[in-house]
């Protein structure tokens, strides 16, 4: 039998029609949220555990943003993946990254943010290994991932502590091999940043009393940190996209520092074998002697200063034979940052 529909049927199927086009906007909008594909420059442990608290308490999402944050492999290797296009941006060693811009200059890579005011870059040998001094590093073997930053920066230290680099032996190994083949004497020495190996090789029983680390930044080399990259392509087509990743980062980086201990649990959350013991460590080191400096308490986060850059950049340059080519106009831009008041430690 046909049934007619009442007009108060049909009223309330176009009202229903009506509420539903009206919603179909929103959800579009939630739909079409951009994507960022980001990439740390080692695992995720206490340094980085900023990052991974910002996915947690949603800051990507507040303001407008897609996240996903994958460890990565070394800060040598960050330059490579963003230039081509595995990653919209990442985080590395700035030192790395200005290596390879000099030797790539149509990378199209630029620096969109420093976090890093003091350089962590090392190498670590055992205190009993009679090494005493950069010089005795000569006729010894470091193990290192061949991305690792500082086995790439290690010419640039090597120039400046008086190290002839050519009698200096490399053993290629993977990220986890690295300090293992230190704490079972298959390596004279190792190269990292401070919060990698020191605090690994701690982790494998050979705590600090037992390491004896000859800090880059003591010999000479005075260079930054940690840098937030991506390509000048990407960040001229999605400037918004750049420029709210970092508003998002900042914040979660001076809320970190603040709130330690939180950050570390949803790093906990995130990666369940994390020892928060040791991460809890890793991340106070590199909040003390990478982030928090007189400069940056008095001037902000990535607000560096301009002489103190451009010399950096010089060093690695000369420490690779490479022109004096580069200015810091050529590689980082502050277009992109947010307002001071929001990198204030």
């Amino acid at each position: 039998m046909q049934q007619n529909p009442s007009r108060r049927h049909l009223l309330a199927a176009a009202a229903a029609l009506s509420a539903g086009g009206l919603a179909r906007p929103h959800v579009a909008r939630a739909q079409a949220m951009p994507k960022l594909r980001f990439a740390l420059d080692w695992a995720k442990q206490g340094p980085n555990a900023y990052a991974t608290m910002a996915l947690e308490k949603g800051y990507f999402r507040e303001v407008g943003l897609d996240a996903t944050v994958d460890r990565g492999f070394g800060s040598g290797r960050v330059p490579v993946d963003i230039a081509g296009g595995a990653y919209d941006m990442g985080q590395a060693d700035i030192n790395p990254v200005i290596k390879f811009m000099a030797e790539n200059p149509n990378s199209g890579l630029v620096v969109t943010g420093i976090w890093g005011d003091r350089s962590l870059l090392c190498a670590v040998t055992r205190a009993d290994g009679g090494v005493r001094a950069p010089k005795d590093l000569e006729g010894r073997t470091l193990a290192a991932p061949e991305s690792d930053a500082g086995r790439q920066l290690f010419p640039a230290f090597a120039k400046m502590a008086g190290v002839d680099a050519g009698k200096v032996n490399w053993m290629s190994v993977s990220p986890e091999l690295r300090e293992p083949m230190l704490v079972q004497k298959r390596a004279d020495g190792v190269t990292g940043a401070i919060t990698s190996v020191g605090m690994s090789l701690k982790a494998l029983g050979l705590d600090f009393p037992q390491q004896n680390i000859l800090y880059y930044r003591d010999h000479g080399l005075d260079l930054l940190g940690t840098a937030y990259i991506t390509t000048k392509a990407f960040a001229e087509k999605n400037p918004e996209v750049v420029r709210n990743a970092q508003r998002a980062l900042f914040r979660g980086l001076i809320y970190a520092n603040r709130n330690r201990a939180e950050s570390i649990a949803a790093l906990k959350k995130a990666e369940p074998l994390t020892d928060v013991a040791i991460e809890t460590e890793r991340q106070a080191i590199s909040m003390e002697q990478q982030v928090i400096s007189d400069h940056v308490m008095k001037n902000g986060l990535s607000n560096p200063d301009m002489p103190r850059f451009q010399k950096a950049i010089e060093a690695v340059e000369g420490a690779y034979g490479l022109p004096n080519r580069l200015k810091v106009a050529d590689i980082y831009t502050d277009a992109f940052l947010p307002p001071i008041a929001e990198r204030r430690l």
